[in-house]
Parts: structure tokens; sequence; C-alpha cells
């Protein structure tokens, strides 16, 4: 690929179990397709050796599956690029200048640490309410300043807490099937969990009880299934047990920027 100094460089990961045969090919040749970027691409065997790896491409073994943000973190550490991009390998970019768009929307603004397209079903062309990074997600294509994900709410925080921001950006599409993440065995006990380790690492102390208060209320208006309900609630307790490790709370200016851009850190 050119290496010329005129065009942005990004360092790409890509998680992989070995169970994706058909997808994550496609996946992978939809990302080396890119125009107007340079590449550098990691594939990241969560608990494996990567395997159809396209030739060129790097790639990392974990011995165990150690999840998604910690092998995500693997795969960072191993990129070179002005700007990082993480991408499922069950996805695809519908076109050659996705990710060139993404890094001008960046470009854009100063102030921004990331962006966040939107995703589409490719069959159906659906976009699930989850997937969309702000509240009233009623209209997924109407454009936020938020980029809130599950495991991303964290990053998130912290990016503002220097100062940043992010935005969603709707026009730019990526392909990705609708599953629902209660597919995985895990997911209502680590959802829960996970909640409450970031509220309690992340926030200031007056505010944990009142974001974890919410965040129960709006689970127990939501889940109605009595094992899943309960399963919520143990991951709840557990995450409450400890173990959500050093607390690097943010400031109260973040507090108020977040509240002002229409986020709260309380939901």
């Amino acid at each position: 690929m050119s290496t010329g100094a005129s065009r942005p460089t990004v360092g790409a990961v890509v998680l992989t179990m070995n169970d994706r045969p058909e997808e994550f090919p496609r996946a992978m040749a939809s990302l080396l397709a890119q125009e107007g970027v340079d590449l550098d691409v990691v594939v990241v065997g969560n608990g494996c050796a990567p395997e159809q790896v396209p030739a060129g491409v790097r790639t990392v073994t974990l011995p165990e599956n150690v999840g998604i943000p910690e092998g995500r973190n693997v795969g960072a550490d191993r990129v070179e690029g002005d700007h990082l991009f993480f991408f499922d390998n069950d996805a695809h970019l519908p076109g050659t200048d996705t990710l060139a768009r993404l890094v001008a929307e960046l470009r854009s603004d100063p102030q921004l640490a990331y962006v966040q397209p939107r995703i589409s079903d490719p069959v159906t062309g659906v976009t699930l309410r989850r997937w969309v990074p702000r509240l009233r997600a009623s209209d997924p294509a109407r454009p936020g300043d938020f980029f809130l994900f599950h495991e991303g709410v964290e990053l998130a925080w912290r990016l503002w807490d220097l100062g940043c921001t992010g935005r969603y950006v709707p026009d730019i599409v990526v392909h990705h099937p609708a599953t629902n993440p209660a597919r995985h065995g895990t997911f209502y006990r680590l959802n829960a969990r996970n909640r409450v380790w970031v509220a309690r690492r992340n926030l200031p102390r007056l505010l944990v009880p009142v974001n974890l208060a919410t965040w129960c209320l709006i689970t127990l208006w939501r889940i109605r299934d009595r094992q899943a309900l309960r399963v919520t609630l143990a991951g709840f307790r557990e995450g409450l047990s400890g173990g959500q490790g050093p607390r690097r709370p943010m400031s109260w200016r973040t507090v108020l920027r977040l509240t002002r851009a229409g986020r709260p850190p309380v939901f």
C-alpha cells in the first residue's frame, strides 16, 4: 500500500474465534479494499490461532478468550496509525470510502476524539435501537453527539473527561447482522455487572447510587422475563461486591459538560 505522507493512516483491529468461516473473509475483504487511507491491520485470535487471514495481515494468538474489550486492547497495542478502528468480524464495509469518510469527519473538528457510523443489518437495513448511541433513539438517521455502546461507555466518558467530544454520523453506514445479544448465555449477568463497574470506576461518589438506581428502575421496567431478571439482579449484586478495579472518577466539570450535551451520566 502507498505510504504517502498526505494519506491518513489507520490501525485496524479485528477479533476472531474462527467461528465465522463465511463472514470473516467478507469482513476482511471489505476492510482491505478501503481507499484513501493507509492501513495497518492486526487480527487477534481470542483463545485461538487466527485462520483464513489474508496475506500480509499480522496476527496475534491469545491462549484464552479474554473478552472483547481486552482483546481489542491487545490489538490496539500492536497496530500503528493516526487513527484506530475496531471492526467486528461479522460486519462489512459497504463502500470502499467508508474509512476515509470517518477520518474526514474526525479531522473536521479538532475536539472530536471518536466518531461512530450508523450500523444497519445488510439484509433488512434495520438499525437496532441499541445501536444508536444517544437518547431518543427512535430515529436512527438523526445525528448526535454521543458514541455510547455498552463496552464503550467508559471510553466515551474518559475521553470527555479529557476535554474531547464524540459524534454519531448516521450517513456513514457499516453493515452488521441484527443479532440478539441475549443469545450469549452470560449476557444478562455480565451486562448488569459491567454497568455497576463502569459507574463505580468513573463517576463521582455522589452520582454512583443515582446512576445505579436509575438503571435498576429502567431494567425492572424493560425486562419481563423472570429468569432474565433474576440473572440480571445476580449480575448487579456481583458488581456491587467489588472487582471493578481502581477508580478514576470524572470531574464535576465533565458531569456538567455531559449534562449540557443532553446526556447526564446518571443513565
